[in-house]
């Protein structure tokens, strides 16, 4: 078995993005794993990029879904920041805190921007900062500094960006 990358006493910074508007599944005619972004799906992930940049914020790795709505997603964020894109097969559905920890050991690295999808991402939010109830919208960005891999709850939420604060149509759903 492999030695992790990082010891308890480190600090790991892990940006979780829900992929950008997609539209509705239950309108999308083929395979949902081929779904891309939308219109406004591909301004969602423009303005993030940009904010990102903006406020110096460049994760050493950012790593997705294989779901083309996550990649789209990843590539322009990515695009802004002048980074590449690794994909990870884990980050498609059932991404909980053992995919984390061990995508967060490969990567190697002190600052991981995820890109996936929910309910995967708003589950394991309420898991790393302890509380229930919070759902990350489609674009959102939640950025949790981690002390440890070890203990449930350890995190300490730095950001919680909803894609609307970054539009200006604060209050207005951008869920179909």
């Amino acid at each position: 078995m492999a030695e992790p990358h990082f010891e308890r006493s480190d600090k790991v910074r892990v940006h979780l993005l829900r992929h950008a508007h997609a539209g509705d599944s239950f309108k999308w005619i083929g395979d949902d794993d081929l779904r891309p972004l939308t219109d406004k799906g591909r301004k969602q992930s423009q303005q993030l990029g940009e904010f990102l940049a903006s406020h110096g914020v460049r994760p050493d790795v950012i790593v997705t879904s294989p779901l083309v709505r996550a990649q789209q997603t990843a590539e322009i964020v990515a695009g802004i920041l002048d980074m590449t894109v690794r994909t990870d097969s884990r980050l498609r559905s059932g991404f909980g805190k053992r995919e984390l920890w061990a995508v967060l050991d490969e990567a190697g690295a002190r600052e991981v921007m995820l890109v996936g999808h929910d309910p995967d991402f708003s589950a394991l939010l309420a898991y790393l900062i302890d509380t229930a109830g919070i759902s990350m919208k489609k674009g959102a960005l939640a950025t949790v500094d981690l002390h440890t891999k070890l203990g449930d709850g350890e995190g300490e939420l730095r950001w919680l960006v909803p894609p609307d604060l970054l539009s200006g149509s604060q209050g207005q759903s951008d869920e179909p």
